[in-house]
């Protein structure tokens, strides 16, 4: 008998099931990561949000990015999406006469998309060379073009879309949102909240923004309130009366939680934020990898089926041959 492209992936199948039902009869899910103590963040409210895109233009100065033109006539840097060239984008949710602010229906409001910077986060797990790290003080997630090979598994695994790949260059890197580390070893705060006129983007501690975030959910409707611009505890304040907020703080508990939140008046689906588990998807996926891969179990039982139809069709050969 000789080996089949059916005899072949059967053998491939048998290995394979062999594999998994070995892996997770012994695995077992890992306790979910931790926000590091000193974890910074920024909280994002969508109220606040006046759609003026100061943030987009002060994330590109300060991570040394181009503008992206998408009217035809190169007047207006106004990026659709997330990119290798835009690390921050702003995008509007309108329906019906679009009249009534942060309302959902005839209404509009603004979402500023950008990396949550996840507690537990899918990219630097699934990432093969460290090329993306989490801050075990900060938590904020970095890349390191230097260790890259360009897989982009962290791509496909990020639950918000977020790394974005050069396609356009030769020597291509990923880029993303790193918080502006680089401003803040410099004793600034990120760019995006430095400019923001109303506050809508805040810097600062996670344990204050979370604390801020509950204030704001506490607030009496229609109340005039004022909320702090740049950092949670600055006394550079703007006035506004107090809006209907959903109930839910997003990214609270979302895969595990992440250090970049959201507060909105609309629901935070029709802003483009998926609904997701409370648990982080990697305190399953990692340790079910790593099992399967301990002392090499995996490889050694694909490599063992495939030499066992190699032998077999060897021998049944040898038999037609007598």
């Amino acid at each position: 008998m000789s080996l089949t492209r059916r005899t072949f992936l059967r053998g491939t199948a048998v290995a394979g099931a062999a594999c998994a039902v070995a892996g997770l009869a012994e695995a077992e899910e890992r306790k979910e990561k931790t926000l590091p103590p000193k974890a910074v963040g920024l909280l994002f409210d969508s109220t606040l949000c006046v759609g003026c895109k100061a943030c987009v233009s002060a994330c590109r100065e300060a991570n040394n990015l181009h503008p992206e033109f998408n009217n035809g006539n190169n007047l207006w840097d106004a990026p659709l999406d997330l990119s290798a060239n835009s690390l921050t984008v702003i995008k509007a949710y309108s329906e019906g006469s679009a009249k009534n602010k942060d309302q959902e229906e005839d209404g509009f409001a603004f979402v500023k998309k950008s990396c949550l910077h996840c507690v537990d986060p899918s990219c630097v797990s699934v990432c093969p060379v460290s090329a993306m790290t989490k801050d075990p003080v900060t938590g904020i997630v970095s890349y390191n073009p230097n260790n890259c090979i360009g897989c982009r598994y962290c791509v496909a695994a990020c639950p918000f879309g977020v790394p974005r790949f050069e396609y356009n260059k030769t020597i291509a890197r990923l880029r993303k949102c790193e918080m502006c580390k680089q401003r803040q070893v410099a004793g600034k705060i990120p760019a995006c909240a430095e400019v923001c006129p109303t506050g809508a983007t805040l810097f600062g501690s996670e344990s204050a923004l979370r604390a801020e975030a509950e204030r704001r959910h506490k607030l009496t409707v229609g109340e005039r309130t004022f909320f702090p611009r740049k950092t949670v505890d600055s006394t550079d304040t703007y006035e506004k009366r107090a809006p209907r907020y959903n109930a839910q703080t997003y990214g609270l508990k979302e895969v595990g939680g992440t250090q970049v939140c959201y507060l909105a008046g609309v629901p935070f689906a029709k802003l483009g934020l998926p609904s997701l588990p409370e648990k982080s998807f990697v305190s399953t996926s990692e340790r079910i990898q790593h099992t399967l891969y301990k002392g090499m179990m995996a490889p050694a039982l694909l490599f063992g089926s495939l030499l066992f139809a190699v032998r077999r069709n060897a021998k049944a050969d040898e038999k037609e041959d007598e």
